[in-house]
């Protein structure tokens, strides 16, 4: 007999028997700031920039990184204003991958044709 014989989980409103929480009691700015958080992560990850070292890092990938970034570029932008107090860490997130991008490239993008740069503007 297991320790949690006869005990059953507890539906509170918006989560299911195991306890998880269904996707419409989700408010959208925690989708829109998860999915962010997300294509933020990958980016720094394909930039390398776990690695103690992010020019001989394994996982460094920049066409994956141009991906994620501008994905990100776009989410963040296109949902601004939806996001209030949300939108300024993760244009400020964006901007930073936007950068160590630049400085990853062996042959930088000219202004305006970076990642996410035809959603952001040029960034320096």
């Amino acid at each position: 007999m297991s320790d949690n014989a006869g005990h059953q989980p507890q539906n509170s409103p918006g989560t299911d028997a195991d306890g998880i929480r269904e996707l419409e009691t989700i408010p959208s700015v925690e989708v829109i700031s998860r999915a962010a958080v997300m294509l933020m992560s990958a980016g720094a990850e394909r930039l390398g920039l776990a690695d103690e070292d992010p020019d001989t890092s394994p996982r460094r990938d920049l066409d994956e990184a141009r991906r994620l970034i501008t994905a990100l570029a776009g989410l963040v932008t296109s949902s601004a204003e939806y996001l209030g107090a949300h939108a300024g860490p993760l244009r400020d997130g964006l901007q930073s991958l936007q950068k160590a991008f630049r400085e990853a490239s062996a042959v930088p993008d000219a202004p305006g044709q970076g990642p996410g740069e035809k959603y952001t503007g040029p960034v320096h």
